[in-house]
């Protein structure tokens, strides 16, 4: 006797095994549609997550702009710090620095002619410096080898 041919209580038994298996895949493919629901919800839900990051980024990037104004940062270092640009008058060259040290005001500007400059000298309590003797270092150079079996190669 075949085990196609083969009957139990009136049903061929390779018909209650497919049955058997038709309904295992049944369940399968229900419980791997859910699955894949939850997934496509996460997915759904992080997407718009990054949607909203994504517009306070933006947002912020705005208020960064907002902030980094250079007319606004003028405007609030002077009514709250009392800051202003320099005024061309407390511009100075080389030779003012030892008076400008000193907590002298600085001389007039380079530009106009009839300004006196300031020499360290004329400046009372300020030492005139001593000149400074630049020391030439030669660069130390690398012995040269001619023989390939000293360099290694």
């Amino acid at each position: 006797m075949s085990l196609l041919n083969h009957r139990t209580r009136g049903f061929r038994t390779i018909n209650v095994v497919f049955c058997a298996l038709l309904a295992a895949t049944a369940v399968t493919v229900l419980l791997a549609k859910a699955y894949a629901g939850r997934e496509v919800r996460d997915i759904a839900r992080t997407e718009r997550s990054i949607g909203e990051e994504n517009k306070r980024i933006r947002l912020l990037k705005a208020e960064v702009a907002h902030l980094e104004q250079p007319e606004r940062l003028q405007r609030l270092s002077k009514a709250l710090l009392g800051m202003a640009p320099l005024s061309a008058t407390r511009e100075g060259d080389i030779n003012s620095l030892p008076a400008i040290a000193a907590g002298y005001a600085p001389p007039t500007p380079i530009a106009t002619p009839t300004a006196p400059e300031v020499q360290p000298e004329e400046v009372p309590g300020i030492d005139t410096p001593a000149p400074v003797a630049a020391e030439v270092v030669a660069p130390v150079a690398a012995p040269v080898a001619n023989n390939p079996a000293e360099t290694g190669q």
